[in-house]
This record gives structure tokens, C-alpha cells and sequence, in this order.
């Protein structure tokens, strides 16, 4: 028997009466009017206007969803989900056109308080995303998270956020996915702004978003949370990494997989000792030294970084989707760096997983328990808020297989409140709706209302998994179908 096969029983406690349900978007994904009133281009705007060849259809999010245009219609359908909490982004440069604060676009203004003030009037609360990957143009000239000085540029931007809608928003959340930002944007460069900087880039990346939010963090700490009285933390991604084998090398492979891919992120944050993971700091140190470098690629942080870093959360924001198979690489042979490299691992699927239409992405619920179970033993009991999770597929109204998903991993989600006493707080679907999904553009859907992207007035339809996802909220457990 294949030991990766799935073999699941629907947990059928109820969720927790503090439970909060809700779903999510980004603002470049959804929102479009990319030029309108005011707002400046940002790296989401010129990458796929200059390389249209790099999304799946040649799309862009000029228009998507026209959520824009649409703001009173979409707070109608959330208010048909029943959901607690939305979590929306904020476009940095719908704010601040040039990235900077000299220059505040007042209808950015305007749009995202109507947003807030719609959501609350409906009983919704909003869950407010301040960076979603569409950093200014006008600061990527200079570097983007490569800059140091971008530490200073987004909590002047906070601050204005903080400014025009604290007074509402309760919950805050610095950054959704740095892994994506860094690894992707500047290493891989499969993401805007598209740089193939792997080993380098990307680490500075990190480092200056970990700095970012902790400045962030306690700015809000230091000069709002007495009177705004909400919480704020970060959101990170975690593919489950499952060892190949269990032989000492994979067991061990898969740990560090997880702390490269992960740990790197949430350590420094969330972890007693703060920093980056022992075996990541050695491992690239090694790895620098034997392809010539005299310094590790790594950057340190101060023993006063570290400290000023460590604990700046109120809750651990996590997405995830699903889960690899890991085995250890011998080392690589010395060429040009990268974190795959570094980490001395290969990555893989079984067969068994049902697959989605992204090829990243196979089913497997299991791996929720376990990421889940992993943050509680690594990090104590923190309020976790999952804050996408979803099923990617084709253009599907009838979406039986997206249902299938939200019950098994929804299912795993209670296994890990009521087997592990995991302190999850609240869940938000990925996606409310169907959206530009980045480098797919719109040919993979994750929506639970489907979009047609033909008709000028981007019509929403709820497809089946809206009314399933609806009887959850309502009945506060997983109904059988």
C-alpha cells in the first residue's frame, strides 16, 4: 500500500464558538482600474505589460475583477456568504503613487474607507493585507525589498494606513507570503518584478521584510494600539514538507526544507531564540564558503536586531495549500548560488495525491494537521488565523472537487484544534472570487463565485462550493453530502 495514500474520516466536531470564517483577495488581483484617479503603476502593472508572455494567457489585472467598480455589489455577496471577516489588501500605490508619502492619492483614500465602512455596516469585519506583492514602481527603481531604506519607505506608508482607517480596522497584517516577494520575485524571477538573483537577492529581500514589518509592528505598538485597540501580525506560506523516505537523511532533509522554505521567515518573528534556523545559517555559510564568497549570503542580523525582531506578533498568520515530498541531495556542484542549493534538497509528489489544474498543487489534507501540529511544537500556543486556503481548477460552476477539498481540509484543520489543541482562530477561503491568479492569469480558478472575464460587467456567479462553504458557516460543522 502506497504510505502516502489517503484514507480519510470527516472529523465531525463542530468548530470552536470563537471560530471566525471568512475569504480572501488581493488588491491587484481583484480590484483593476490599474491607471484610475490617481493611482500609480506598480510591479504587478509593468511586468505584465512588458512581458506579457510570462502569464499563462497574457492577461493582466488591469481590469480582473473590476472590484473597483463593483464595491457595493461584492459587500452583497459577502454578506450572502455569512462570513465574519474579509481579508483585502490595500494597493500601496492606489495610496502613494510614488511610493513615497509626499504625495497621497486621495480617492485611495476614499475607496478603501468606503470598503471598510460598507464591510462593518454589514457586520463583516475587515481583515486589512498592507503589501500583497505590488510594490510602487517608482521604489523598485531604487532596489524594492533589495533597498534598505525600504525599511523606512513602508512605515512611512503604514502610517498612513494606520492614520485613515485604524480607528476600524482590528486586524492588521504586514505582509502575505515573503517567501513569494523574495524567492520569486528576486531569485527565480518568475514573479515581479521578475529578477533571477537566486542565493543573493533574495536573502536581502528577507531580511529587509522581516526588518519592514518588526518596524512596523512596533510603531503600531508604540503609538496606535492604546487607542486603535487592534492586533497585527504577518502572513506566511507553508508547504508541508514530508520526508521522501525514512531513512535519517530524508527525515532530516524534510526538516530543513521546511526551515528554508518557512522557518526563515517565522524563526526571527516567532521563535524564543529569534534569528533565522541554526541549520539554515550553517548550511548557507558552507555553501558560500565553497563557491569562493568570504562572507556568508546570508545577512547577519545585530544581537540588537534580533531582539528588536523577536515577538512582534499578536497572532501567526499562515496560508497553505498542500504538502511535497522531500529527500536529501548530496551537494550540488559548485556554480551559481541558490537557496535549492543551499538547502541540499529535491522536492517531489506521489502519484496517490489528486491532482489540481496547478501543477504546484496536489490534495493532500494530512499535511494541514501537520504543518498546524509543527507550529504549536515550534512556536508555542500562538493564535493561528489561516488565512487562505483553497482549490485551484478550471472555469467550474458544478465544482464538486473544490467542495471535496474545503471537507478534507477543513477536516484536518479540526483534527489539529481538537487532537493536538492547536489554537486556530479563524480560516478564510481562497479565494471569494475567481481572480487573476499571477503568472496563470485566468485559466486556473480558485473562486467560490465565478467570474466571467468575457462580460464587460464582470458578472459573479456562486458555484457550488459557495453554498457548501455557507452550510458551514452555518452549521458551524462539516455536513455530509
Amino acid at each position: 500500500m502506497d504510505t502516502w495514500r489517503q484514507v480519510f474520516a470527516i472529523n465531525e466536531n463542530k468548530f470552536p464558538d470563537d471560530f471566525l470564517f471568512g475569504t480572501a483577495t488581493a488588491s491587484y488581483q481583484v480590484e483593476g482600474a490599474w491607471n484610475t484617479n490617481g493611482k500609480g503603476e506598480n510591479i504587478w502593472d509593468r511586468y505584465t505589460h512588458q512581458y506579457p508572455d510570462k502569464i499563462l494567457d497574457k492577461s493582466n489585472g488591469d481590469v480582473a475583477c473590476d472590484s473597483y467598480n463593483k464595491l457595493e455589489e461584492d459587500v452583497r455577496l459577502l454578506k450572502n456568504m455569512n462570513v465574519d471577516f474579509y481579508r483585502f489588501s490595500v494597493s500601496w500605490s492606489r495610496i502613494l503613487p510614488k511610493g513615497f508619502a509626499y504625495q497621497v492619492n486621495a480617492d485611495g483614500i476614499r475607496y478603501y474607507n468606503n470598503l471598510i465602512d460598507l464591510l462593518i455596516s454589514n457586520g463583516i469585519t475587515p481583515m486589512v493585507t498592507m503589501f500583497h506583492w505590488d510594490t510602487p514602481q517608482n521604489l523598485e527603481y531604487f532596489g524594492g525589498f533589495t533597498n534598505s531604506l525600504i525599511v523606512n519607505w513602508f512605515e512611512e506608508y503604514a502610517r498612513i494606513l494606520f492614520d485613515n482607517f485604524g480607528d476600524r480596522v482590528k486586524f492588521w497584517i504586514t505582509f502575505n507570503e515573503p517567501k513569494q516577494t523574495c524567492a520569486e520575485g528576486y531569485g527565480i524571477g518568475t514573479k515581479a518584478p521578475g529578477y533571477k538573483l537566486f542565493g543573493i537577492a533574495d536573502y536581502m529581500c528577507i531580511h529587509n521584510v522581516l526588518k519592514s514589518h518588526a518596524r512596523v509592528y512596533h510603531l503600531y505598538n508604540n503609538t496606535y494600539k492604546e487607542t486603535q485597540q487592534g492586533k497585527i501580525g504577518i502572513t506566511n506560506d507553508a508547504v508541508w514538507s514530508e520526508p521522501k523516505t525514512q531513512s535519517v537523511e530524508d527525515v532530516e532533509a524534510a526538516e530543513r526544507g521546511l526551515l528554508f522554505t518557512f522557518g526563515l521567515y517565522t524563526d526571527p518573528i516567532y521563535h524564543y531564540n529569534g534569528d533565522y534556523p541554526q541549520v539554515v545559517k550553517e548550511f548557507v555559510s558552507a555553501r558560500s564558503k565553497l563557491e569562493g564568497f568570504s562572507y556568508s549570503r546570508l545577512p547577519k542580523f545585530t544581537p540588537e536586531e534580533i531582539t528588536y525582531i523577536k515577538g512582534t506578533y499578536d497572532f501567526f498568520g499562515l496560508n497553505h495549500y498542500t504538502t511535497t515530498l522531500v529527500n536529501n541531495v548530496d551537494p550540488f556542484p559548485i556554480g551559481d548560488p541558490s537557496q535549492i542549493k543551499d538547502a541540499r534538497i529535491r522536492t517531489s509528489f506521489s502519484p496517490s495525491w489528486p491532482k489540481t489544474a496547478s501543477s504546484w498543487f496536489k490534495v493532500v489534507p494530512w499535511g494541514f494537521t501537520k504543518v498546524l501540529k509543527w507550529i504549536k511544537n515550534r512556536y508555542g500556543d500562538i493564535d493561528i488565523y489561516v488565512t487562505e486556503n483553497g482549490y485551484s481548477d478550471h472555469e467550474c460552476l458544478n465544482d464538486q472537487e473544490r467542495i471535496n477539498y474545503y471537507k478534507q481540509y477543513l477536516s484536518a484543520l479540526l483534527d489539529a484544534i481538537y487532537d493536538h489543541k492547536v489554537n486556530v482562530k479563524g480560516y478564510a477561503a481562497w479565494s471569494f472570487l475567481d481572480n487573476f491568479e499571477w503568472n496563470d492569469g485566468y485559466v486556473n480558478r480558485f473562486g467560490l463565485y465565478h467570474v466571467n472575464f468575457s462580460d464587460p460587467q464582470r458578472t459573479r456567479t456562486p458555484k457550488a462550493s459557495l453554498y457548501y462553504f455557507k452550510n458551514i458557516i452555518k452549521n458551524r460543522k462539516l455536513i455530509k453530502l
